[in-house]
């Protein structure tokens, strides 16, 4: 019977932030008439704020800190001097409370239905048999060790074992192309590598032992190779150790191990930006700030070490690659002594088949109270005309999430009205945004606040977020620039080889120097609610009206003739523009002039007559990053003219067999071959 199907529906929790308000009452006598009086003290305190979560979160040091901020300059803060953690350690502590409370660490299945169980127990068993593994063969603090691996428990146990040495993790997925993964190792050179030789998605076999010799040739400097065998792999691999030998041991040394205790700012792990055009930033994080950061989040992903409250166990689950940032926040549950479920797969099946029940069976089997996935992945399921109701055992879903790009508020309704329809009419939406550069969230959610489908329900704790006009001024109600104008612990340390910091301050204060430039189109309304609506650099302006593109992607795919769509603004040397709005219907749908009125009638009336495409193409798919994200800006530069090679990386982009038919669109429409409106 799964977990599901033997739980009833229980009362959920109280909410984390509840709890922690009332911890602030009775032990720092500081008392809050709202959230938003909660959030504009901790952007305002930042000391007494960041160490409230320390005290909150039970963050363990055998040395004191100094001050919580010796320096508030951004880049450059710096955090907790004086302080000792250890990321694996804080995970470790939940080893015995959780065990007696029944609670596994890990659950993951494949898509072949082969499950793994991991006791805490266990989890950090195998963690330290492999951290001594690695000591072995000289792996220490500030050695880099890759992962080569889908979502695994492996690469979970990977980690640990590196943060536990204080070795530095940095992590690609298989299916990544050998090219995108050297543009990433080779700019970190790692001493050992952890990989598969071959994976399981789709329904389809994929044998990477090839690309895993090419990646361990170009990267001379990996002497250790630790080998999961898949099946799938059609060579041999020579000169590996195999990782179940390395996970194995269970002896005195074992059961002694401990993470080693670390500055508070030691590196953690290296994650990569999407490396769309260029090659992909190595973005350095610190055991600390992550750690800080995480406590923080947990209070807006409501998790907690729910075995204290004796109230039903969380799990939770984020449907992402290995590659992807949210990746790291799923295995960030742990932090809270939260059952963690991985799924390694497609969420959707065969290509040209799709079955978007895939995760959802996959959550009732494991008895997920969590469950989160890109904004696409719930569009899809709406698209599909997904019946959530037939599904036994989704009814302990307590939370849904969503990232990646903006959640269209129709989409949100309808997860809403179907988990009605299993009892659950009070289902809680906790949208996110944040990024890799931050391995946390700017905008969060939070249960006791009104619904805002669409919306982001507030600002995160402690992260200083405004939308700026082009004068640098704050404003609400209006679009503006995402910037954070203090310092969040979870900020990077810098990037992997970036010698004088020239490279990180150039990605984030170039426009505002000591002031975070994030990227995004942020409207603050007066409730506190956000939206976002795009990339600030792939904005639609039309005659001085500008427009992120996710407005205009939720205005136009609630049609049900449309499954997906992307939209560039092409300029031309008269100083004109042209609006070009790429689209793939749905079955039995077709580019025509019926879906151009309806594209046209949609935008004129929810938006403006301004951001009417003047031309509709019909799309074989949507080019994404491996993150989810629409490819606007590469495009819209293909079609502008810039080189291929400059703006295209095909083993960065998650959709990599729809590149050549863009690349041929945009050299005719550059030769003229496609007529202009």
């Amino acid at each position: 019977m799964s977990h599901a199907a033997s739980q009833a529906i229980v009362s959920d929790p109280v909410p984390q932030i509840r709890l922690f308000t009332q911890w602030l009452r009775i032990h720092q006598d500081r008392d809050f008439a709202d959230y938003e009086a909660l959030r504009r003290w901790s952007v305002t305190d930042l000391d007494g704020f960041w160490r409230a979560i320390w005290d909150y979160g039970r963050i363990e040091s055998p040395t004191p800190f100094s001050t919580v901020l010796t320096d508030d300059t951004m880049p450059g803060a710096r955090w907790f001097e004086g302080a000792q953690v250890n990321y694996a350690r804080h995970v470790f502590r939940h080893v015995g409370p959780a065990e007696a409370a029944g609670q596994p660490a890990i659950v993951a299945e494949n898509e072949r239905g082969d499950r793994t169980v991991l006791s805490w127990a266990e989890l950090r068993r195998q963690a330290a048999s492999l951290a001594l593994e690695l000591r072995r063969h000289g792996i220490g603090r500030g050695d880099r060790v890759a992962g080569y691996l889908p979502n695994i428990p492996a690469a979970v146990i990977g980690l640990l074992a590196c943060a536990s040495l204080g070795a530095i993790w940095t992590l690609c997925s298989p299916d990544m192309g050998v090219h995108a993964v050297l543009d990433r190792f080779r700019q970190t050179r790692p001493k050992a590598l952890i990989a598969v030789d071959g994976v399981l998605y789709a329904g389809k076999e994929m044998d990477r032992s090839a690309a895993l010799a090419d990646i361990r040739r170009e990267l001379p400097g990996i002497e250790t190779l630790f080998l999961i065998q898949s099946g799938y792999g059609a060579r041999k691999v020579p000169d590996a150790i195999a990782f179940e030998a390395a996970v194995a041991r269970d002896d005195a040394a074992v059961a002694a191990f401990e993470p080693e205790w670390l500055p508070f700012d030691h590196p953690l792990w290296i994650l990569y930006s999407s490396g769309t055009t260029g090659l992909p930033k190595p973005i350095v994080h610190g055991h600390g700030g992550v750690i800080l950061a995480t406590c923080a989040g947990q209070l807006h992903f409501d998790l907690g070490s729910s075995y204290e409250a004796n109230t039903l166990g969380d799990r939770f689950h984020w449907s992402s690659a290995t590659g992807w940032v949210m990746w790291n926040i799923q295995v960030g549950g742990l932090l809270s002594g939260t059952t963690i479920c991985l799924f390694d797969g497609s969420p959707s099946g065969a290509k040209g088949d799709p079955d978007w029940t895939r995760l959802w069976d996959f959550a009732a089997r494991s008895g997920v109270t969590w469950f989160g996935a890109g904004a696409a992945f719930f569009t899809s399921c709406r698209k599909a005309g997904l019946d959530l109701a037939r599904i036994e055992g989704l009814a302990v879903i307590r939370a849904l999430g969503s990232t990646g790009s903006p959640l269209p508020p129709d989409v949100q309704r309808w997860g809403s009205a179907e988990f009605a329809r299993l009892g659950r009419p009070d289902i809680w939406w906790c949208n996110v945004s944040g990024g890799t550069e931050v391995a946390a969230a700017f905008m969060a959610g939070n249960p006791e606040l009104p619904d805002t489908p669409g919306r982001l329900q507030c600002r995160h704790l402690g992260a200083a977020i405004e939308a700026w006009n082009e004068q640098g001024e704050p404003v609400i109600g209006e679009v503006g620039e995402l910037v954070c104008t203090r310092p969040f612990p979870s900020m990077p340390l810098y990037f992997w080889g970036d010698t004088d910091g020239g490279r990180y301050r150039e990605s984030y204060f170039a426009e505002w120097p000591g002031i975070w430039r994030h990227g995004d189109w942020l409207t603050i309304g007066a409730d506190g609610a956000c939206t976002i609506s795009g990339r600030s650099d792939a904005t639609i302006n039309r005659h001085g009206l500008r427009m992120g593109t996710a407005e205009i992607y939720a205005a136009v795919e609630r049609l049900t003739e449309i499954a997906d769509t992307m939209i560039i603004d092409v300029e031309g040397g008269d100083g004109d523009s042209q609006l070009i709005m790429f689209v793939v219907p749905t079955e039995g749908h077709h580019v025509d002039a019926g879906m151009e009125a309806a594209v046209a009638a949609a935008i004129r009336t929810g938006l403006s007559p301004r951001f009417v495409p003047d031309r509709l193409m019909a799309a074989p798919g949507i080019p994404r990053t491996l993150s989810g994200k629409k490819q606007e800006l590469p495009i819209k530069r293909l079609f502008g003219g810039w080189p291929v090679a400059k703006v295209i990386n095909v083993d960065a982009t998650a959709t990599p067999d729809v590149l050549p038919w863009y690349i041929d669109q945009a050299e005719r429409w550059r030769a003229g071959s496609i007529q202009k409106n």
